[in-house]
């Protein structure tokens, strides 16, 4: 009986190819097969882009799509279909690792295919990246907490009253997919004291990245779904 291949969860970063880790760059260069995740409107896989050159040529590259949702049970059935393919990888003896922006267990499509796999039995490898909001602290030389100070890590996707909630009692805020509802986080930025300190990174470590550090001079703005506020 063919022993099952490992399947690894590879975080590649906010962008920038050289911070991957060298755990990473090893896994990558080492597996059978690659999964580059992408959504139904994109035609790449920027996890792929940015890992791209440490790929042998000779290892196999499948894109699979992956809804955006909010809720895993609102779209299983695309969810089984990957995770039947990546099985009969792994059953095949193959070693196989998907890629993800930032790291793999922070608001990660992985997430739900790591669940799904660790339920059959395989083995699972987890390697974490840089998210792009510590790479956007430094790349910007602004420090994100300092002593006792209470940082809050907020999806723009959540409710209003939690997002302002959570605004309203930390001291430094990080907020994330903002691509939706900018106009919103903006004002609630703007309620509650922290709109002049923060700053939108758009695209960190990219060919395209965009810095913005007067947001409410951008209201109205379309922005790319890799788009992260930081503020104090």
């Amino acid at each position: 009986m063919t022993k099952l291949g490992t399947f690894y969860g590879i975080g590649v970063g906010p962008g920038d190819p050289e911070l991957l880790t060298v755990k990473a760059i090893n896994a990558i260069k080492a597996v059978d097969v690659i999964i580059a995740p992408k959504t139904e409107k994109k035609e790449g896989s920027v996890a792929l882009s940015i890992a791209r050159s440490h790929i042998r040529p000779s290892t196999e590259i499948i894109y699979q799509v992956f809804p955006m949702v909010k809720d895993f049970s609102e779209r299983t059935e695309e969810f089984e279909d990957n995770k039947a393919e990546i099985l009969s990888i792994l059953r095949s003896g193959r070693s196989a690792a998907f890629l993800t922006i930032g790291d793999p267990m922070f608001y990660s499509t992985y997430i739900y295919i790591f669940r799904l796999l660790k339920a059959e039995g395989v083995e699972v490898v987890t390697i974490p990246g840089v998210p792009a909001f510590l790479a956007i602290a430094s790349q910007l030389g602004r420090p994100l907490a300092f002593g006792n100070e209470i940082v809050s890590i907020i999806p723009a996707t959540a409710p209003r009253g939690s997002i302002e909630a959570a605004l309203g009692s930390c001291d430094a805020a990080v907020l994330m997919k903002v691509y939706k509802n900018f106009d919103e986080i903006v004002d609630a930025l703007e309620r509650q004291g922290k709109l002049d300190e923060a700053v939108l990174v758009s695209r960190g470590g990219l060919p395209d990245e965009k810095i913005i550090d007067d947001l409410a001079a951008h209201r109205g703005e379309r922005l790319n779904y890799l788009s992260t506020i930081i503020t104090k």
